[in-house]
């Protein structure tokens, strides 16, 4: 099968950045009632204005799977990704408020042949970036790649 892309075609140092999106109240919302996540801090207003950040901030895990969405819709993989292998080294650096627009910028990191010839894997960084250009969030995720033979 013919791939639009392959992991051949990512060198390391090659980086790509995303559009960007606004992180609403209903994202916040949205995201608790899927995982049932409704802790005060996401969730009630009066309890987050006692809190250092002031006000009411989004899930550390919507921003992972945000940033992972605005990479998927860049499609700078095109079809080449085989599976997702995992997330290392994740670190949530400062707080997304309700509000807060969010990119994300992707630094290829580590290229790895594999016992298959046809596959490989590929460690990219992706840093959350809020409009202000301040890292919020930073992980290192893994995926085999299609590989030209």
């Amino acid at each position: 099968m013919e791939h639009s892309k392959y992991g051949d075609d990512f060198n390391v140092g090659d980086i790509y950045t995303t559009a960007s999106i606004t992180v609403t109240e209903t994202h916040v919302v949205n995201w608790a009632s899927l995982t049932m996540d409704f802790y005060p801090l996401h969730m009630d207003k009066e309890y987050a204005a006692k809190t250092q950040f002031g006000e009411r901030i989004a899930h550390g895990p919507l921003i992972f799977g945000m940033a992972v969405g605005l990479v998927g819709m860049a499609g700078f993989a095109g079809d080449s990704a085989v599976a997702w292998l995992g997330v290392d080294n994740m670190k949530m650096t400062a707080p997304v408020k309700m509000g807060d627009t969010i990119t994300v910028v992707v630094e290829v990191m580590e290229k790895q042949k594999t016992k298959k010839p046809d596959k490989g894997i590929l460690v990219w960084r992706y840093t959350v970036k809020n409009q202000r250009d301040e890292a919020v969030m930073v992980f290192d995720y893994k995926l085999m790649f299609h590989m030209r033979v």
